[in-house]
């Protein structure tokens, strides 16, 4: 991948709606979209955390402040593909990102040993390194889905991507093990984001409008934390006399061995 940015800022904006409203909207955008340089491609996403999830409870909150750290490929990668290591930061809706473009063998390096040799941008690494040590993460969650990116005609400084198929497993956590994970959407919903560093047009705004596509908060990794890690922490548990929070299933087996 070439000419990559390791560095900006940007507002993002985020709609979701049917894949029918989709057609539409598209049919409406005829001539008006630019395709990206890498139009069609799986992003597939290993997301850093704690043992009990701070970051994604922290994301889920909507605090003024968050940030997260994740491996990103494009594509299921090959033995030389490039991986990013990057620490995406959110304050007050604005979004900045500093990233690395690393191999397999220093991404390995890294998980084992804490550091990468010969790395392209040392400030942004130790940057990145100093969050990854300070929280003690570890990969938790793949997230994975299918884009379509272009630029809008005229203004490539304003980015328009379709995200297909949003999934993500919490075992297998190595991206070079493919891209298949669990449906976070039991329909075909499709995740617009439009990022810009500057108000989108009046008249996207109005065509947007029309269609009743409305910007809505919604963080991938947050959401398929509470749907499918935290849902299911709280079916396991529940509380004897308001005080203690007992595991089911540990229950079971106590109950078990005193029967």
């Amino acid at each position: 991948m070439k000419g990559y940015v390791s560095n900006f800022k940007r507002v993002e904006k985020k709609y979701m709606f049917t894949l029918d409203k989709y057609n539409e909207l598209m049919k409406r955008l005829d001539n008006k979209l630019d395709p990206n340089e890498f139009p069609n491609s799986s992003i597939l996403n290993i997301y850093f955390d704690t043992d009990n999830y701070d970051l994604a409870i922290k994301s889920i909150q909507k605090p003024i402040y968050k940030e997260k750290i994740r491996l990103r490929s494009y594509n299921v990668p090959n033995e030389n593909s490039k991986l990013f290591l990057e620490l995406k930061k959110k304050y007050k809706g604005v979004v900045g990102k500093r990233r690395i473009a690393i191999s397999k063998t220093q991404y390995e390096e890294y998980l084992k040993f804490g550091t990468i040799s010969n790395v392209e941008n040392e400030q942004i690494f130790e940057e990145i390194d100093y969050a990854y040590k300070r929280y003690s993460l570890k990969p938790k969650i793949m997230v994975a889905y299918d884009r379509v990116a272009y630029y809008l005609k005229g203004n490539h400084d304003i980015r328009i991507t379709f995200d297909f198929n949003l999934r993500s497993r919490t075992t297998d956590l190595d991206l070079f093990m493919g891209d298949a994970g669990k449906k976070f959407f039991v329909n075909d919903t499709v995740i617009l984001e439009i990022k810009s560093c500057e108000a989108i047009p009046i008249w996207l705004a109005k065509l947007l409008n029309e269609l009743e596509i409305y910007p809505t908060s919604f963080s991938k990794y947050g959401e398929i934390y509470k749907k499918h890690i935290l849902n299911s922490k709280e079916n396991n548990t529940y509380a004897v006399c308001g005080i203690n929070i007992i595991d089911k299933n540990k229950l079971r087996i106590k109950k078990a061995m005193i029967a």
